[in-house]
């Protein structure tokens, strides 16, 4: 029976994704007549016109760039972060931590007039003074868009949570050893965090490809654009182009699915080991 549930689970979960690899291979003028998930006359001009039409090799690489300087900042900062609030104990650490996770519970478009206010009032940015005024400051700039996802909140959270059960007698040990806080930290509690950096990097990694809304306010012209602004343009004219945006759906999934292919083994270490500990 649990066999059965979980071939029909993955069957409905499957589905969406074997269909949108059929409609990107399958020719414009068909699209509407095929009703199998193999074309009956394959064709990869789809993905030429992805590509072509939407920009699609400069949108990946700006969102490559965003995405990779957030895993690095995720992995490193947040890390840090939830180490010192799980080892390094100090007056109104319970207090701050638990601020600055309520945080993650508030909607996006709350914050959305805020951050694009900071966005633009950046000191020395786009033309601005000290004061953050006469200029642009990072709209419409890779910095803008990235500046949000430098360090989430609840990456913190993980953090914090996965260096509460480690042993804090490795970290005594190394100070008698005359070893600083950043140096336990970086060689003795990094290392043995593996399993938590590669679950950040695939959640970071997610959370800035996959975003649409904070792109679309923040940036104006197709030299910032990111995926998902690419692929929106397919929707944007009266004929949608299925065969096309399918194409480029698919290109776009494949990086996100190799970011998780190459964490797998950590990522599951990781959930395994969080779910013995707690």
């Amino acid at each position: 029976m649990n066999r059965l549930t979980l071939t029909i689970a993955s069957v409905l979960v499957l589905m969406p994704f074997l269909w949108m690899i059929s409609l990107a291979f399958t020719p414009e003028q068909d699209t509407f007549g095929s009703i199998g998930l193999i074309p009956a006359r394959p064709t990869g001009e789809n993905f030429a016109t992805a590509v072509v039409d939407a920009q699609l090799g400069r949108a990946m690489l700006n969102s490559a760039l965003v995405t990779v300087v957030a895993m690095v900042t995720n992995c490193l900062a947040a890390v840090a972060a939830g180490y010192a609030f799980a080892l390094l104990p100090f007056r109104g650490a319970n207090a701050l931590f638990y601020t600055l996770v309520s945080t993650a519970a508030i909607p996006v478009s709350v914050t959305l007039i805020p951050l694009f206010l900071m966005t633009k009032s950046m000191p020395l940015m786009g033309g601005n003074d000290l004061t953050g005024t006469g200029g642009t400051g990072l709209l419409d700039t890779l910095g803008g868009v990235v500046l949000p996802y430098l360090v989430l909140p609840m990456n913190i959270f993980l953090a914090r949570q996965y260096f509460s059960t480690a042993d804090p007698h490795l970290a005594e040990a190394a100070r008698m050893d005359g070893a600083g806080e950043w140096r336990v930290f970086w060689r003795i509690y990094f290392p043995l965090a593996r399993p938590l950096v590669a679950v950040i990097a695939i959640f970071s990694f997610t959370a800035v490809w996959d975003d649409f809304l904070w792109p679309l306010v923040v940036t104006s012209s197709q030299e910032t654009q990111t995926v998902q602004l690419a692929l929106a343009r397919f929707l944007s004219t009266g004929n949608v182009q299925y065969g096309p945006l399918m194409a480029g759906a698919v290109l776009v999934t494949l990086p996100v699915i190799a970011v998780f292919l190459i964490n797998q083994r950590s990522f599951i270490s990781g959930l395994t080991d969080g779910s013995v500990k707690g």
